[in-house]
């Protein structure tokens, strides 16, 4: 069981508006994981909060402001979260499923269309489908044997680094410079993976990572749909197979819908960013 303090920071240069924000912080309550406590607290305190489900079925947070003027925004969620998977592996995947390319029903092919498109302008990119080939020629086409080298080239290959704010980069910035934060390379393997036919999307969570560090970060990874499997996870960050040790928040095909704030401001400013992340496993 995790408890997870997250505390986020926005100044402003100037007295700004703000408008109506969403808020995507509640961790998400599924097979893998249950959450036991949450709660929520916003300054400057909102006007109005409304709690929903989005089309991804991601349980969010709405909050709308009077209009009056501050210079900051502070949001802090805490929550207790219990994993249960312990074995990344403990499924039957479906005997159709295990070559590439899987040939899918024609109404399990409808509601994957979303996770199967490009991410970027809807074409996908021409270096992640390069990838795509090498892995699936390497692999003679075993699906688990693909995702398992995916993950495991683009740990080798790529350099973490830290981006604090920004959206991901495109797969082929990422793989060619070879360098890239948690979200660059779960979209360069999620773009791989549509490549292939492989139907794969964008999570948004928490990884337990070294609980002598004080440096923890918001995390994000991939799950890929497997027939007979559901939604699994692959963190490329870490070239590891997503079990216990990652808390999801949300998940969506497009990394831009699994931000963990989304707002504007009335006028625009320039902002500093700041947050502080403790994650603690108790028993």
């Amino acid at each position: 069981m995790y408890q997870i303090s997250h505390i986020t920071t926005y100044a402003y240069d100037r007295p700004v508006i703000l408008a109506p924000h969403v808020i995507r912080l509640r961790p998400r309550s599924d097979v893998a994981q249950k959450l036991g406590q949450f709660s929520l607290a916003v300054s400057p305190r909102p006007h109005g909060t409304s709690e929903l489900v989005d089309l991804d079925g991601n349980s969010i947070i709405k909050v709308w402001f009077k209009e009056e003027a501050t210079t900051s925004l502070s949001i802090q969620a805490l929550s207790q979260v219990e994993t249960f998977r312990t074995n990344p592996f403990d499924y039957l995947l479906e005997p159709w499923a295990a070559q590439l390319p899987i040939d899918y029903p024609a109404s399990l092919s409808r509601q994957l269309q979303p996770y199967l498109s490009g991410q970027f302008s809807g074409s996908l990119d021409p270096i992640a489908t390069q990838l795509a080939q090498e892995v699936w020629q390497f692999t003679e086409g075993n699906t688990l044997a693909f995702l398992s080298e995916l993950n495991q080239r683009i740990y080798t290959t790529c350099k973490y680094t830290i981006r604090e704010t920004g959206m991901p980069l495109p797969p082929s910035l990422t793989w060619s410079q070879q360098i890239g934060s948690c979200r660059d390379v779960a979209v360069l393997f999620i773009e791989v993976c549509r490549a292939i036919g492989l139907a794969a999307r964008f999570v948004s969570g928490y990884q337990e990572g070294d609980g002598d560090s004080g440096d923890r970060h918001l995390h994000a990874w991939a799950e890929v749909y497997l027939p007979g499997a559901g939604w699994r996870g692959y963190d490329p960050t870490h070239g590891l197979a997503v079990a216990a040790g990652h808390v999801a928040i949300v998940a969506s095909a497009w990394a831009q819908n699994a931000a963990p704030v989304e707002g504007t401001l009335k006028p625009g400013a320039q902002t500093t960013l700041h947050y502080q992340l403790l994650i603690q496993k108790i028993d």
